[in-house]
């Protein structure tokens, strides 16, 4: 057995983080127009032992807030006597958008198809530049922390690029029921750390501007099991736990005409070829359209505002090469794990 040697300063912007020790940085992202600097905040907690270099970033997309409460309560539980190796804990990326609630940044530009960025480019570019040298190339592992866009919601999810074994290993870890087997995308974070050769998951929960319960605590859950699989913390991934399922593809259903949405499934919910998911009427009822399944899947995501366009997404299905009622009832399970930790969540902020 390898003994674990005793970690090292790390620098970060410039500045030095003692073994053992903890320190919030500020790294510079524009300035306002009254010449105030706006800051992306960033702690890093430097472990006493050696060990990988693990940075849980949310809010790239700046209205998506489930992420920075995972972030806030993971570094409430982080203790660097107990740590090995590093964290960078980054809440919020996107600060322009954060600060607007939207998921763009003032340029109308998405943060997260502007990587690697360009010290040149437009504002997304720069800061997209910024942040991925000066904060991501540092890391060896990356958690990306998500959720649906403005009026979707998805179900707790692991996306990755499965080909990759180090990747593949993260998103099992994080013990998430389902996994999207996901192709990078040029401009992700994801695809530009993985073409340094860093292992990034992208997880995805709940819905943009709303802190949902069960996506916070299944992403806090997540992180933990990752940085236990990456030997940071101690503790073994809780063996009751089932290996995900993997989806090997997923479709978008989309509304066929215009009107009033009334859901017939929801998430999680198995659905099978030909169901109905969903009415779609106009506001006297006297025409009405039923949205179907195309085949048999998983709902992991879907529209939560009950009115549409034609061509509006409504229902996003997941289609697994498993039976569909062993991952519904996979999820089911999950849920209700994570609906209890939440409990003790609850019962430990209060005792505290």
């Amino acid at each position: 057995m390898a003994k674990v040697k005793i970690n090292r300063p790390f620098t970060l912007l410039g500045e030095s983080i003692g073994v053992g020790e903890r320190k919030t940085l500020a790294l510079e992202a524009a300035k306002l127009y009254t010449h105030s600097p706006l800051n992306i905040p960033i702690e890093v907690v430097n472990g006493v032992m050696e060990g990988p270099v693990l940075m849980v970033c949310a809010a790239i997309h700046g209205d998506e807030l489930n992420g920075v409460e995972v972030v806030r309560q993971l570094l409430a539980k982080i203790d660097p006597s107990q740590l090995r190796g590093t964290l960078i804990a980054v809440p919020i990326v996107n600060v322009f958008g954060f600060i607007h609630k939207s998921r763009y940044l003032p340029d109308r530009r998405d943060m997260n198809r502007s990587f690697p960025g360009s010290e040149r480019g437009s504002l997304a570019g720069r800061m997209a530049y910024m942040f991925f040298n000066k904060v991501a190339v540092h890391c060896t592992h990356i958690i990306d922390l998500h959720t649906g866009a403005i009026h979707r919601t998805n179900l707790p999810q692991i996306r990755a690029n499965l080909a990759d074994q180090a990747t593949a290993d993260m998103a099992k870890a994080f013990g998430t029921p389902a996994v999207i087997d996901a192709s990078l995308r040029n401009g992700s974070l994801r695809s530009e750390a993985a073409n340094l050769g860093i292992p990034v998951i992208t997880y995805e929960a709940g819905e943009a501007l709303r802190f949902d319960p069960i996506a916070i605590a299944a992403g806090v859950q997540g992180v933990d099991y990752v940085m236990r699989h990456l030997k940071m913390i101690r503790g073994k991934r809780p063996k009751k736990l089932p290996d995900p399922i993997i989806a090997g593809s997923t479709s978008w259903i989309r509304a066929e005409v215009d009107g009033i949405v009334r859901a017939q499934v929801s998430l999680g919910e198995r659905v099978v070829k030909g169901q109905v998911l969903a009415y779609i009427s106009n506001p006297l009822g006297d025409s009405e359209l039923e949205l179907l399944a195309p085949k048999g899947g998983i709902v992991i995501g879907q529209q939560t505002m009950p009115l549409v366009n034609e061509g509006d997404a409504v229902f996003h299905l997941a289609y697994f090469a498993s039976d569909n009622s062993l991952v519904e009832q996979q999820l089911e399970s999950f849920i209700d794990e994570i609906n209890d930790l939440d409990d003790e969540l609850k019962t430990a902020e209060l005792n505290n």
